[in-house]
C-alpha cells in the first residue's frame, strides 16, 4: 500500500511544474499544494502525517505551520459556445434575489496570460514557489469564470505564472488550446491536475512526457477517482455511473484508458494525490499527502462570527440527482429549524432555482466570488454552517480550525432522489457524510425530510 499521508517521497530537483485547473476549487487546491510543496522543499513542517489515505479517517487538522482527438471535449463544459463578457460579472447577487457577496474583494482580473506578479496586499510573508505555471482551461459558465478570475489574481500574487485558455470558446478552441500547450507539455517535468475525469486533462496527459504527476482535490470526486484507480476501473464521474456510455464516451474511450494508465504508478513514474478527503482505498504506489488548508489559514482570517446560521447550497438538483421540489422543501425546513439567514449558492446552481429559493424561504442568496473556504475564512460567517453532503463538510472544518464555527450536515433522504439518479448516488452521498470529521450530523434530519 502507499506511504502514509505526508510522506510524499523524493522529488526531482529543479522541476518545472505545469498545473491544469477548470474550477476555482481546483485552483485553490493547487495553491495549497504549492504552499505545502515549498515548505516541504525548505525542510519546514507541513502538519501531522496522519490523514487522508493513512487510515485515520480524515486529513490533518493541526494549525498552520507558518505563513489525439478533440472529439467529445465539450461534454465537460457547462454550455456550448463562448459566453459574452457582459454576462460574466459573476460576483454579484442573482437577478431577483437579495444579497451581495459577504466580503467584496479586488476587481476581476483580465483574462490574459501574464507574468508573475508581486505579493497580494496584506499577505506579506508568502512562501515563494518558483517554476509553477497555472493553466486555466476556462469553462463557459459565467459564475465559474468570475471565481476563476479572482483565484488567478491570488495565484499571481503568490508569484505563480497564470495562463488563461479559452478552451471552450468554439468548435476549433480545443485544437488551438492543445496545439498551443503542446510545447509546454513536452518540457514540463511535473504535471498537477485538478480533475482527472476531465476529457481535456486526459487528452493533455497523452502528450506530456512528465514522470511526476499530482492530482489535487476536485471535491468529493477525488474519493471516487482514487477508488476507481485502485480497482482498475475506467474513470467515470460518480453521478454518471450505472448509465450506458454515449457516443462521445465511446469515441474518447482510448484516450481515457491511456490517461488511466498514465495515472497508475509505474517504473520511473510517480503519482501523488493531495487531498483533504478521507481516502481509504489507495492504489499501490500512489503517494497520498494531506491538505490541511494551511495556505488559506496563513493568508486569511480568523473570521468575524455572526450569531445566525448560514446554509450552503448544492448543485445536486442541476446534476439530476435530487428532485427540485424535495430540495426546496428541505431548505425551507432547515431555514425554519435552525434560523438560517443566508444561502451561499453553489456556482452551478441555476438562477431560476435560486430565485425560487429566495422568494419561498426569505433567505438572502449570496453568490460567492471565491471558493467558500476563503469566504468563510475571511468572514463574516455564521457560527453554524448548514450543508448537504458535499466537499465543504470535509474542507470547512479544516479552513476554520481554531474558530468557534460549527459545521452541520443534513443527509439526503432517499425519497429526494430522482428516478434517473445513479444507483450509486445514495451510497456515495451517505459516504461523504459518514466519513466527514469534525462535523455535526443534524439531530432533526427526519424533520427536514420532504413529505
Amino acid at each position: 500500500m502507499s506511504p502514509r499521508a505526508g510522506s510524499a517521497g523524493p522529488r526531482p530537483a529543479s522541476t518545472h511544474t505545469l498545473a491544469f485547473v477548470e474550477s476555482p476549487v481546483q485552483l485553490l487546491n493547487v495553491l495549497e499544494w504549492a504552499h505545502a510543496d515549498a515548505l516541504r522543499a525548505a525542510g519546514e513542517p507541513t502538519g501531522p502525517a496522519s490523514g487522508a489515505g493513512a487510515g485515520a479517517g480524515g486529513p490533518a487538522t493541526a494549525p498552520a505551520a507558518g505563513p489525439a482527438h478533440a472529439a467529445g471535449l465539450g461534454a465537460d463544459a457547462s454550455t456550448a459556445g463562448a459566453a459574452p463578457d457582459a454576462a460574466e460579472a459573476a460576483s454579484g447577487p442573482t437577478p431577483g434575489t437579495a444579497g451581495p457577496s459577504p466580503a467584496p474583494g479586488p476587481a476581476p482580473i483580465p483574462e490574459a496570460t501574464g507574468p508573475a506578479g508581486g505579493p497580494v496586499p496584506g499577505t506579506a510573508g508568502a512562501v515563494a514557489h518558483t517554476g509553477l505555471t497555472l493553466v486555466v482551461l476556462s469553462p463557459n459558465d459565467p459564475m465559474t469564470r468570475g471565481q476563476l478570475r479572482r483565484m488567478a489574481e491570488l495565484a499571481r500574487g503568490e508569484g505563480h505564472e497564470v495562463r488563461w485558455e479559452e478552451a471552450r470558446g468554439g468548435a476549433t478552441a480545443p485544437f488551438h488550446t492543445v496545439g498551443g500547450l503542446a510545447p509546454l507539455l513536452r518540457r514540463a517535468k511535473r504535471i498537477v491536475m485538478g480533475d482527472p475525469f476531465s476529457r481535456y486533462v486526459q487528452l493533455l496527459l497523452t502528450i506530456t512526457r512528465a514522470r511526476d504527476l499530482v492530482v489535487v482535490d476536485d471535491g468529493t470526486a477525488t474519493m471516487e477517482f482514487v477508488s476507481q484507480l485502485a480497482r482498475g476501473e475506467r474513470l467515470v464521474r460518480w453521478h454518471r455511473r450505472g448509465g450506458r456510455p454515449g457516443p462521445r464516451d465511446l469515441v474518447f474511450a482510448p484516450i481515457s484508458a491511456s490517461a488511466r494508465r498514465r495515472l497508475t504508478p509505474g517504473s520511473g513514474r510517480r503519482v501523488e494525490v493531495f487531498s483533504s478527503m478521507p481516502i481509504t482505498e489507495t492504489p499501490d504506489g500512489v503517494h497520498v499527502t494531506a491538505n490541511d488548508f494551511s495556505w488559506t489559514r496563513a493568508r486569511f482570517g480568523p473570521p468575524r462570527l455572526t450569531k445566525g446560521a448560514d446554509l450552503v447550497g448544492t448543485s445536486l438538483v442541476e446534476t439530476g440527482v435530487v428532485d427540485p421540489d424535495r430540495y426546496l422543501e428541505a431548505v425551507k425546513n432547515l431555514t425554519k429549524t435552525y434560523g438560517a439567514t443566508r444561502y451561499f449558492a453553489h456556482r452551478r446552481e441555476s438562477t431560476d432555482k435560486l430565485h425560487r429559493l429566495a422568494v419561498e424561504t426569505g433567505l438572502e442568496i449570496v453568490r460567492p466570488d471565491l471558493p467558500l473556504e476563503l469566504i468563510a475564512r475571511r468572514g463574516p460567517i455564521g457560527r453554524t454552517i448548514l450543508s448537504f453532503p458535499s466537499t465543504v463538510v470535509h474542507t470547512l472544518p479544516l479552513a476554520l480550525v481554531g474558530t468557534e464555527v460549527r459545521v452541520a450536515v443534513c443527509d439526503i433522504d432517499p425519497a429526494w432522489l430522482t428516478a434517473t439518479a445513479s444507483p450509486r448516488a445514495q451510497g456515495f452521498l451517505s459516504g461523504v457524510t459518514g466519513t466527514a470529521r469534525d462535523v455535526h450530523r443534524l439531530s432533526a434530519v427526519s424533520a427536514v425530510s420532504a413529505t
